[in-house]
């Protein structure tokens, strides 16, 4: 029996945590996850996805604010894990933890490092145009993703995907990995190796500011911003003192005749799809939107209520 402590947070570590519980070989002696939150108007408590599944099933759960506190350290030794699985926990593990587990700390990362270290790897490979991305199961080290690797799966990327399918898809296949190299990796009857440094690239943190539409950019480039920002921060403009989110674009490339400015809302004849923005390099066009303070609406139910959005300049 594998005693093992799971540390993760959001709904994309689920399927991980599901299948370290669903193996009879293996015993989740604690869940780690974020402190409950506040969220919504009402400012309401909110308890992290990984919580709910673990009181769900009866696991024990702990919330420390920090690893650091020698406090939670000790607690956390107390246990005696034999190993430390980490799915977007959303929180650096200390020197001194890493050398808790006898059998160190594993975690899933969404991307092929060594490229992609860091706190953006799907949104960066997205942005970036990749074709194809992947997900590797490592070994922690004190570094930023720099640990060694015990396995890597490659999978191509949908045209549409957004940051958010793909995650999800990574972590899926990240609690297949995990769930084949588990045990073979305690037993000792496979190993790890380093990255190449010199591959290495890191992704920078995502800030609200980075979603909103610079209209000289290309076209392809604010398309993939879109799939890239889903759901967060999103791809967004401002009209009429109004933030209007872009949920979903495509872009047309091959539109005669079109000479208006950037941020231009043009006529594109089209009964559906009515209206696009005039880019750096080609239409912009809105299938989906949502006005500040209103749900999202296609953007042919936009214009019945705001028809003067024709025209408009972004």
């Amino acid at each position: 029996m594998i005693k093992v402590v799971f540390m993760g947070t959001p709904d994309v570590a689920l399927p991980v945590l599901d299948k370290l519980n669903q193996s009879p070989e293996n015993e989740i002696v604690s869940v780690y996850t974020a402190p409950d939150r506040q969220s919504g108007r009402g400012k309401s408590m909110t308890m992290p996805p990984v919580k709910v599944f673990a009181q769900e099933h009866g696991l024990l759960v702990s919330q420390p604010v920090t690893l650091r506190d020698i406090n939670v350290q000790l607690e956390l030794a107390a246990l005696q894990p034999d190993i430390i699985v980490v799915a977007a926990y959303g929180r650096f593990l200390p020197t001194p933890i890493l050398g808790i587990p006898r059998h160190g700390c594993l975690n899933i990362h969404p991307s092929l490092l060594p490229l992609y270290r860091g706190p953006s790897p799907v949104i960066s490979s997205i942005l970036s145009d990749d074709k194809v991305t992947g997900t590797t199961l490592m070994l922690l080290d004190e570094g930023m993703d720099s640990g060694p690797i015990i396995k890597q799966l490659e999978v191509a990327i949908d045209p549409t995907d957004t940051a958010e399918s793909l995650t999800a898809s990574l972590f899926t296949l990240g609690a297949d990995l995990l769930t084949e190299h588990l045990n073979p990796w305690v037993s000792g009857s496979i190993t790890a190796h380093a990255q190449n440094e010199s591959l290495a690239t890191i992704t920078r943190k995502i800030e609200k500011a980075d979603g909103e539409v610079n209209w000289a950019t290309e076209g392809l480039k604010l398309e993939r911003q879109c799939r890239a920002f889903t759901p967060w921060p999103g791809l967004y403009t401002h009209w009429n003192n109004k933030l209007i989110k872009l949920l979903e674009v495509n872009v047309e490339l091959d539109i005669p005749g079109i000479n208006d400015e950037p941020g231009r809302v043009i006529d594109l004849q089209n009964p559906d799809v009515p209206v696009g923005i005039v880019t750096g390099d080609g239409i912009l066009v809105v299938k989906r939107l949502q006005i500040e303070g209103k749900p999202p609406t296609s953007i042919k139910q936009f214009l019945a209520g705001y028809p003067d959005f024709r025209g408009a300049l972004l």
